[in-house]
């Protein structure tokens, strides 16, 4: 079996495999510092509800954007599943990157776009809305061929607050107007449809440049939210890059 790890900025998910079928994801606060027995102290219990075991696990794949927490995963899985985990890279992705510094892309925007081809037909464009709003592109031959990255949502609302000492933390939501009649309504408005007009502009744009409609996929938290209030985005697939990772981990030569 297979665990898959996807650690993002903000969080990271566990997710556990057989074959291709997920038998459950877990997520928790990434921390760069946290040790092997927090990961395990955390997973032991989900483990036991969902009737799984270390024992069961044999390969580990990983995504990684945080690197300070790439050797406490690697000893984690040592310690308690006794094996090596793979971290991905650019190289074990077969996928044309038509950039002009491979080596500078996520290793999670790349394991979106190997979902998007195992799952989706180019062309194609990921918005994942996670600490950073991130636009993927696959052309229609396959190619990853750039994208474009915003500031998250809520940075970008937390970043409101902390500059702007009379502004209240709020929560992201969808107003039922653009003119918002209070402070609170104001700042949902100017996030949420500035967001919205943000998301849509750069799709029309993509299209443009590729001289054809892309097919959209959110993922993400907030992503839900967003595809209820645009037409530009087709489906909302919460677990694309773990699809990603598991799809990586098949392709594995000697792996099973």
């Amino acid at each position: 079996m297979l665990l898959a790890i996807d650690i993002g900025n903000t969080n990271t998910v566990f997710a556990a495999y057989k074959g291709d079928e997920q038998l459950g994801a877990w997520r928790i606060k990434t921390d760069g510092v946290r040790s092997p027995d927090e990961y395990a102290v955390f997973l032991h219990e989900l483990f036991t509800i969902s009737e799984l075991s270390w024992d069961m696990f044999h390969h580990v794949i990983v995504s990684s954007v945080v690197p300070e927490a790439n050797a406490h995963i690697e000893r984690f899985c040592a310690k308690y599943l006794s094996c090596t985990p793979l971290f991905v890279t650019k190289d074990m992705v077969d996928i044309t990157l038509d950039l002009e510094r491979p080596e500078d892309v996520g290793a999670d925007r790349l394991v979106n776009a190997v979902a998007v081809l195992g799952h989706y037909q180019p062309p194609a464009v990921v918005i994942d809305f996670g600490t950073a709003t991130t636009f993927d592109v696959v052309d229609m031959n396959g190619a990853y061929a750039g994208g474009v990255i915003a500031p998250g949502i809520n940075l970008s609302m937390h970043a409101l607050h902390q500059a702007a000492s009379k502004l209240p933390k709020v929560s992201v939501a969808k107003p039922d107007a653009v003119i918002g009649k209070s402070t609170t309504g104001a700042m949902q408005a100017g996030i949420y449809f500035g967001y919205k007009g943000l998301i849509e502009g750069i799709i029309d744009g993509i299209a443009e440049e590729l001289a054809v409609r892309p097919y959209v996929i959110a993922t993400g938290g907030l992503a839900p939210l967003f595809a209820d209030g645009s037409d530009v985005i087709n489906t909302v697939d919460a677990d694309l890059t773990l699809k990603g990772l598991q799809i990586l981990y098949a392709q594995q030569e000697g792996w099973s």
